[in-house]
């Protein structure tokens, strides 16, 4: 079954010389960097703060597969996607290429979810997220 996925976001990032591990290739962890850096960019472009009071989002699932190695020096293009959102989580698509080269690197999924900071407890998504989320 196809998932339905919107383009929501691209990031450019800076592969660094510290991205880098023993094996002279960028280190597995730094992925989910990378893709941290685009969903927060996402959400800030949305409105909602990086240090949010009340609500906020979290991400309570994370997968990435690596297809081939990034090396230093160069620049990722990180793009995310959005499926469908539920009542109170939105699934997240990410694909990581570098700049200039249409070769995917990686790609991976995230499950945010809206929660509600004081209680820890799961909040309906807000509503200019969904619309945006849901719009044509």
């Amino acid at each position: 079954m196809e998932v339905r996925r919107k383009h929501v976001h691209t990031s450019l990032i800076p592969i660094r010389w510290g991205d880098m591990d023993a094996y002279g290739h960028v280190n597995n962890t730094i992925y989910f960097r990378y893709v941290e850096q685009c969903r927060v960019e996402y959400l800030e472009r949305m409105g909602f703060a990086a240090m949010p009071q009340g609500s906020a989002p979290v991400i309570i699932s994370a997968a990435c597969t690596f297809h081939l190695p990034l090396t230093y020096p160069g620049v990722v293009e990180v793009q995310m996607f959005c499926g469908l959102p539920g009542r109170s989580s939105v699934p997240s698509f990410y694909e990581i290429r570098r700049q200039g080269d249409g070769t995917l690197y990686a790609s991976g999924e995230a499950k945010i979810v809206w929660m509600d900071v004081a209680s820890g407890k799961s909040t309906p998504l807000p509503d200019v997220l969904r619309h945006a989320l849901t719009a044509d």
